[in-house]
């Protein structure tokens, strides 16, 4: 039989162009799941491989869908090799259970981890950058700014938490937790 992985690292990630291609490459049957590759514990993968029998081929789309780095990778298509299962990965094509079929594939998971560890390296780079700027917040940017929230804040004194979000559009939650940081704020000074 002929199966088929996806994986993208993030619930707001789409697998559906994994899903695709598995589908042109005629696969019997496709797993996928949303889980980071850096993690060992991919349930939906570990499934897979437990049913994986001799004859049977693995097909994923890129090498870096298949393992976290490079030797995760070397023992599960070692593994694979020894159980006379075939790998095809997509961009790469068939791994072959030759020397030359091994030395190709070290050499790419080995990129791809390397490229995964520069993509780490540059994002925690620029956070470095980002940070040295005074108004640097991590996170989600704030909705309202503190002018605005302030404001608020003096509405409620004649108006209720509702009248006061419909005129300033500030959820009657946010307007709360600020009036409790408020409070908080005049206790400590």
């Amino acid at each position: 039989m002929k199966y088929g992985y996806a994986r993208v690292s993030t619930i707001h990630q789409d697998l559906q162009v994994q899903i695709e291609q598995l589908e042109r490459e005629n696969c019997d049957k496709i797993f996928s799941e949303k889980f980071t590759g850096t993690s060992k514990k991919r349930p939906k993968f570990q499934k897979l491989l437990g049913m994986l029998q001799e004859g049977d081929t693995l097909v994923v789309t890129k090498l870096d869908r298949f393992a976290r780095s490079t030797q995760d990778a070397l023992e599960i298509i070692q593994d694979l090799f020894n159980r006379n299962i075939k790998v095809h990965v997509l961009n790469m094509g068939i791994i072959e259970n030759t020397p030359t079929g091994r030395l190709i594939f070290t050499i790419f998971s080995a990129f791809a981890e390397f490229e995964r560890d520069m993509i780490v390296e540059r994002t925690q780079e620029g956070k470095m950058i980002a940070k040295q700027n005074p108004d640097f917040r991590e996170g989600r940017p704030r909705k309202f700014s503190r002018q605005q929230i302030n404001h608020a804040l003096s509405l409620l004194e004649n108006h209720s938490y509702k009248q006061v979000e419909g005129m300033t559009g500030i959820s009657v939650s946010t307007l709360v937790r600020a009036k409790k940081r408020f409070i908080a704020e005049k206790i400590t000074e």
